[in-house]
């Protein structure tokens, strides 16, 4: 990792988007920047290997920018956390509130490794919903979810009270404005 790298630099802030009043922190531009998008990788593989991981859990859509090469690297499998009716075959699906009604994700019910322990990587945490209904379709398919990882997180929010105990790491946090 280049030492002295600013991550919170090539992170774009858009302010009042998607609404007045909301600052939205756009992953978008890590993607665009090779040397920041090396970086998370980077401290990602630092962070996890030789950790007791089977496989990597990606959450739709950012999330698969981050998880594909990090599991590629270290070697493992990579299960998709899609959006209702994006995968083909049998599959074990969650709904989880937002904050103006529902969503629902899932996941190939043969690609979660039954008795595996399953890191879940998105790009950014706010609230922790869709993590925490991840968390428990990788339980309920026999999996163990072994922490959640993210570029960013938005302790603000309070994902803390919806993960509960698990082992949460981000890259950088936010505290509101």
């Amino acid at each position: 990792m280049p030492d002295g790298f600013n991550l919170d630099d090539a992170i774009r802030k858009v302010p009042d988007f998607p609404k007045p009043g909301i600052l939205f922190y756009d992953i978008t531009s890590v993607l665009t920047n090779p040397d920041a998008f090396k970086y998370c990788i980077d401290a990602m593989v630092k962070l996890y290997k030789g950790r007791d991981i089977d496989a990597v859990a990606a959450v739709e859509s950012r999330g698969f920018l981050f998880a594909a090469p990090f599991a590629e690297r270290l070697g493992l499998p990579l299960i998709l956390v899609r959006k209702k009716g994006k995968l083909p075959g049998k599959t074990r699906s969650r709904s989880y509130a937002l904050e103006y009604g529902e969503a629902e994700i899932e996941m190939h019910e043969a690609d979660i490794p039954a008795g595996g322990k399953v890191l879940i990587v998105d790009d950014l945490i706010a609230t922790g919903g869709t993590l925490k209904a991840a968390a428990e379709l990788l339980r309920e398919g026999g999996a163990e979810p072994v922490g959640v990882f993210a570029v960013i997180g938005l302790p603000f929010l309070d994902y803390a009270s919806v993960l509960g105990d698990m082992d949460v790491t981000t890259l950088i946090e936010y505290f509101g404005e």
